[in-house]
């Protein structure tokens, strides 16, 4: 494997050291790294991939250098649109190196949101013109790579580096970023929403451990999983797929339970919801200021209102809660009120290790969902 110093110090010698884009669960390693040793000024968290793509543009446009952007193969999509009409060739021809975390590679076992996705990553960079190297989990190999890089780079070309599993040695994030006063948990809050829930009501929830948690209390509670749909990929569109069930059953309370993450990620979408006022529908954001799928990197979550974001936008009502009392208490007046509503639930933090993952396919959560919306 790869020591992440190795891997960083090397681009540094060849004059990159900026960095933006979205973490990821097998860049999770260098994401630590690069946290810990890249001036922040240098190493930018984004709300999605493509807005990486163009702080990265942005980099360039200044200093004459080249950014790097680093992501989760999922992410492909979102830089589309800025690969083929910012960064071209044909276009501004500015040079990024992207680092992309190949799950779902073809032969690898992984969850079934990263199958398609990993059978497409390569084509998509080869539809897309960019040259790439699976990069190498030998150092030499891989400097050799770098260089290789580097030089279409300096043709003012993309470049991109597809990172297998296991390819980085272990690295823990030195620096993490505590905020006081956070006692509950991610879990015990999803519990104490979904517990709350009426028979009818149901539940769109986001990627990650979001979903995990709440199938793991259905479990608990020996209950079915008809009433909700888990969102195991498509990272911040949950909010939507629940505007669509909320827009075509108006009677039904619509619960969305997202996380700050994929909230950020796509904002504007709050901004449509808002506009349609559906008149039952709850947005749950279940707010940590971290990325804990992937590693625990940080978010702007905690250092924003979200509240305020949202009631400038249109929300009928909004609550902020960060104690289980206070959520139980805005639990009880809250199915009265008018929507749409936001809930922000502050929580640590961080997850129990023994998490299971959905036992059912996405395709028999679909079914059972659409058979439980047809009552």
């Amino acid at each position: 494997m790869i020591s992440p110093k190795f891997f960083i110090e090397t681009l540094k010698e060849h004059g990159i050291d900026f960095y933006a884009g979205v973490p990821d669960s097998l860049l999770k390693n260098i994401c630590a790294y690069i946290a810990d040793n890249v001036d922040p000024s240098h190493n930018i968290i984004t709300a999605n991939e493509g807005a990486a793509v163009g702080l990265a543009a942005g980099y360039h446009l200044a200093t004459g250098k080249t950014g790097v952007v680093y992501m989760q193969n999922s992410g492909e999509g979102n830089i589309i649109n800025p690969l083929a009409s910012l960064t071209d060739r044909e276009v501004y021809e500015i040079p990024v190196l992207l680092l992309i975390g190949w799950r779902g590679r073809p032969g690898v076992h992984d969850e079934p949101q990263h199958v398609k996705q990993g059978k497409v990553t390569t084509g998509l960079l080869n539809v897309m013109g960019v040259n790439y190297e699976v990069l190498s989990k030998e150092e030499d190999k891989a400097a050799k790579q770098i260089a290789k890089a580097v030089d279409a780079l300096h043709r003012n070309e993309v470049f991109a580096l597809v990172i297998e599993k296991d390819t980085f040695e272990d690295y823990k994030l030195q620096h993490v970023e505590e905020v006081a006063g956070l006692t509950m948990s991610r879990e015990e809050a999803i519990q104490t929403v979904a517990a709350a829930l009426g028979a009818d009501d149901c539940i769109v929830s986001t990627t990650g451990m979001i979903s995990r948690e709440l199938f793991e209390y259905r479990e608990a509670e020996k209950q079915g999983h008809e009433r909700d749909f888990l969102t195991v990929g498509s990272m911040g569109h949950a909010s939507q797929i629940a505007l669509g069930i909320a827009l075509a059953q108006p009677q039904r309370h619509v619960w969305c339970f997202d996380g700050d993450g994929a909230t950020l990620m796509h904002m504007g979408s709050l901004a449509i919801t808002a506009s349609k006022q559906p008149k039952h529908y709850v947005h749950v954001v279940f707010n940590n200021g971290a990325h804990d799928s992937v590693g625990g990197q940080p978010t702007v979550g905690l250092k924003i209102d979200l509240p305020a974001v949202a009631r400038a936008v249109g929300y009928q009502k909004t609550y902020s809660v960060c104690g289980k009392s206070e959520l139980v208490q805005t639990l009880a007046s809250l199915r009265s009120e008018e929507g749409p509503v936001l809930l922000e639930v502050k929580v640590r933090k961080g997850n129990r290790k023994d998490l299971g993952r959905p036992t059912t396919t996405p395709i028999q959560n679909k079914e059972a969902l659409m058979n439980f919306l047809k009552k």
